[in-house]
Parts: C-alpha cells; structure tokens; sequence
C-alpha cells in the first residue's frame, strides 16, 4: 500500500502528540490528520470548509469522549452513512468500561483499544496496529465518485 491516511479524532492534544511520536516511530508509510472532535471529524469526511481538499482516509482511531460531538455519535453517524461505513473505524480510549466496549462494537467499530498508560506498551500498541491495518490488511478501494 502507498502512503496510508488516518485521521486522528482525539480532543487531548498530548494523546495526539504521543500517537504521532509512535507513527514516527514505525516505518514511516503513514500520513496522520488529527482533528479535535466529532463535529470536525464530520467535516472532514464530508470535505467541508477547512477539509475541502483533504484526502478520504484509510482508518480513522476515534476516541470515546471529546466535547461537541463525541466519538460515540461519530462512529454511530459514520457507520450509517454509506459514503464512510467501509472505512475502518478504530475506536482508541481511556474507557475500560464494558458498557463503551459492547456500544462501540455494537455500532460497528472494527476494533476497540484501551490507551495504554505506560509509554513502552503505548508505542508497542501504535505499531502493532500499523503493521496489522496497513502491512497485513487488505483495505476496501475508495469509491471516488463518493469522494
């Protein structure tokens, strides 16, 4: 696969920092767009204002709980609109709470990762979902009459 596309929607600016270090840290093959909530993570699917001219990602990591519009509307509304259901949706939290794991998966997320708290497992986990979703994975073609 060419360079991927994730977009990032993660309202905490030093998560979104750590998981861009952990990017870096891999083999570099991975184009990180990072928005701060659910209303700009809309937007830039749709390519309104701002997003006009971004690219349709590869795999969007989600987090749970950001002001707005949060993740669990998001993926909700993402999974429902047929232009964006195909694109993997990776829900990447702080919540343990089995009641956000079932909504998640129950509104098809395709995974649900905790953050882990120490730095070691958190740059293991970035790059174990790199090499799975982009070296391993064959990811559904974009429709561009969709884009």
């Amino acid at each position: 696969m060419d360079k991927a596309t994730v977009l990032l929607v993660d309202d905490s600016p030093g998560d979104a920092r750590l998981i861009l270090e952990a990017f870096k840290v891999g083999e570099g093959t991975t184009k990180i767009k990072v928005v701060q909530d659910g209303v700009e993570a809309i937007s830039f699917l749709r390519k309104e204002g701002l997003y006009a001219h971004e690219a349709r990602p590869d795999l969007i990591l989600l987090d749970l709980n950001m002001p707005r519009k949060d993740g669990r509307e998001v993926l909700a509304e993402i999974k429902k609109d047929a232009k964006f259901k195909l694109i993997p949706v990776l829900v990447l939290t702080t919540s343990s709470q089995p009641q956000d794991i079932q909504d998640s998966y129950e509104d098809h997320a395709n995974s649900y990762i905790v953050k882990p708290m120490d730095m070691p497992t958190f740059f293991e986990t970035i790059k174990s979902l790199e090499e799975f979703w982009f070296h391993v994975v064959t990811l559904p073609p974009h429709d561009t009459s969709n884009d």
